[in-house]
């Protein structure tokens, strides 16, 4: 008995131990610069206590065969959806659509459409919903963001409202709602600059429930400030948790 005892307390250890690989998208250098550094400053100091091995890599188009397939969970932190090596997009389409891992996208991983001499990704644009950017508030401004479904484990321990400082809130050309699990949206009467740039039903968290793998994207993720707004920290984490499917 003692020795089955001891037994399960090391399988308990080792697994509650045991690390996630996390291949991490991190665009540099731009406006998005700031939020990009402090998010891997909050990664490297988090790593330890959520048990991740960190991969980073600044220019998708410089990935190789099998560099997605062996990681846990694709970060896209600010790393747009172009530019990426004809490798590393055949191997995350098949990643998401098998259902190998988690996927967290954040912000400028919605850029979809042509850009810098790179056209539409199509399967990306249908992973996100369908949708194509079509504008944004270059002013920036706070919005207050509404939780539509508190009862999925990337909203949990989170307000059912809470506000985004200095974003630029995207727009698309299509809604992507009747595609995707919608979990949040932003209330653009709440914005706290003057802009006729609306979408009216606006989507900023939404998970595409038609994939095996877990992913959620968040439309905000401009402003350097987010890695102090206590909301969005705990999104962050519950995102990572909830995709890789680490327990608490």
């Amino acid at each position: 008995m003692k020795k089955i005892l001891s037994l399960l307390f090391l399988l308990y250890v080792l697994s509650s131990s045991a690390t996630t690989r996390v291949l991490v998208l991190a665009e540099r250098g731009g406006l998005h610069e700031p939020f990009t550094a402090r998010g891997l400053q909050w990664l490297e100091q988090n790593k330890e206590r959520l048990h991740l091995q960190l991969t980073i890599v600044n220019d998708a188009i410089n990935l190789a065969k099998g560099d997605i397939a062996r990681h846990q969970l694709i970060l896209q932190l600010n790393h747009p959806p172009y530019a990426w090596s004809e490798d590393a997009s055949k191997e995350f389409q098949q990643y998401i659509d098998n259902g190998k891992g988690g996927y967290v996208g954040l912000h400028h991983a919605t850029l979809l459409g042509s850009f810098d001499g790179y056209g539409l990704w199509q399967w990306f644009s249908d992973f996100m919903g369908g949708i194509v950017y079509k504008n944004y508030i270059a002013q920036k401004c706070d919005g207050t963001v509404q939780v539509e479904d508190p009862t999925h484990p990337v909203m949990q321990g989170v307000a059912t409202t809470f506000v985004i400082p200095d974003d630029e809130w995207y727009i698309y050309e299509q809604n992507p709602r009747r595609n995707v699990h919608v979990l949040a949206h932003v209330d653009e009467a709440s914005y706290t600059t003057d802009t006729d740039i609306r979408m009216g039903d606006h989507p900023v968290v939404w998970t595409n429930t038609a994939k095996p793998a877990r992913n959620v994207y968040f439309q905000f993720g401009h402003s350097a400030l987010l890695w102090d707004n206590a909301a969005f920290l705990q999104l962050f984490e519950n995102a990572i948790r909830w995709a890789a499917n680490i327990s608490q």
